[in-house]
């Protein structure tokens, strides 16, 4: 005779469905579709977005007209290589950017673009006397601004204000004045 479970025979019981993260469902669907799928604090970021504060302003840059997003403004950063960790992209894509050397410091916020794009978003500190050279190829300016001027920038990505509103509301704890 088979061993019941409550009223359920053994052999009829059937566990509930694991909801979430489901390895089954993880390994099956492509890494885009499982991750999009999953809740934005378990996904592994498609980039990292450098926020670099100086004396109550931002650094933000416009992109080149050649890029994605052309000539938008936005924090600089961008797509993580296979293998590379964070602060790792972080300090390649300041330095292929900027020409500038950085120390990532921590993660402020997570996001999700309108696209589908995963971000980390990093506190980040420039090298000691270190001036931003941006390489035309990607960075077409950059300038300082207070977040209140950075949000009335035209063109400025909406994962972009999607950050200045989180910053404004609250959510993320950031010092201006270092």
């Amino acid at each position: 005779m088979a061993a019941k479970i409550g009223t359920v025979p053994r052999e009829r019981f059937r566990p509930p469905a694991i909801r979430f993260p489901n390895p089954i469902l993880t390994k099956s669907l492509p890494t885009s579709r499982a991750q999009r799928l999953m809740p934005t604090s378990l996904r592994q970021p498609d980039g990292v977005v450098a926020v670099i504060p100086r004396v109550g302003r931002l650094l933000v840059i416009r992109r080149s007209s050649t890029v994605v997003a052309p000539r938008a403004w936005c924090f600089p950063g961008g797509a993580l290589e296979p293998g590379e960790d964070q602060p790792a992209a972080l300090r390649r894509e300041l330095c292929e950017e900027l020409g500038v050397p950085v120390e990532p410091v921590h993660l402020l916020w997570r996001s999700v673009t309108p696209w589908d794009v995963s971000l980390a978003w990093w506190l980040a500190r420039l090298g000691e006397g270190a001036t931003p050279t941006p390489n035309p190829a990607e960075v077409e300016d950059y300038r300082w601004c207070a977040p209140d001027e950075m949000a009335s920038l035209e063109g400025l990505l909406a994962s972009n204000r999607a950050f200045l509103a989180a910053l404004a509301a609250g959510e993320i704890d950031l010092d201006l004045s270092s």
